[in-house]
């Protein structure tokens, strides 16, 4: 009896767990608008090596803005996919950018720099912030990988990831949106 009560009692523990996993909160969320103007180290693209605003450049136009703490094969993956769908979409004069939260700016825009050869990332800029990420964004402490898409400087779709939980099914998930952000 005794093994089947902290049976169950670890099982509403893992379950209420999983639950808060699910629910984590990182950016801002659908229908808010974006907070504003933010001064990341640009690593590539025309302001490569200076801070530069990524949200004043896109102004209205439909945006992927990715926030990461450390680099994984999926976030490459990602990268790469969002990358290939904003050239796609040049027409719609989609932007997209990646902010890596680093207090290691060194360390992370030489890996960065390497990221964007090795990749051949053409259109999505990379770029390091502070580790909380910009004043008013709200990107969780416990978020490895926040994913915004918007457009009109409003948010269409927020997607929160703690360490190692991207998976390819959440990255076709997050591509199969990008419609939401592109005027037809």
């Amino acid at each position: 009896m005794r093994m089947h009560r902290m049976l169950s009692v670890a099982v509403v523990v893992l379950a209420v767990g999983t639950a808060l996993a699910a629910d984590l909160k990182s950016g801002p969320q659908p229908n808010q608008q974006v907070p504003g103007p933010f001064h990341p180290l640009n690593i590539n693209g025309s302001n490569a090596g200076e801070k530069f605003c990524l949200y004043c450049a896109n102004g209205t136009n439909p945006v992927a803005m990715v926030f990461a703490r450390s680099n994984s094969p999926e976030l490459t993956k990602l990268i790469k996919e969002i990358d290939a769908a904003t050239a796609k979409n040049q027409s719609a004069k989609m932007g997209s950018f990646v902010v890596f939260l680093s207090k290691d700016t060194e360390g992370t825009e030489k890996e960065l720099k390497e990221l964007v050869k090795s990749q051949n990332i053409q259109k999505t800029i990379l770029a390091i912030d502070n580790p909380a990420g910009p004043k008013d964004y709200n990107v969780s402490k416990n978020a490895d990988i926040t994913v915004v898409l918007y457009t009109d400087h409003t948010v269409k779709a927020n997607y929160a990831f703690e360490k190692g939980k991207l998976t390819e099914k959440d990255i076709t998930t997050i591509l199969k949106d990008l419609p939401k952000i592109l005027k037809n």
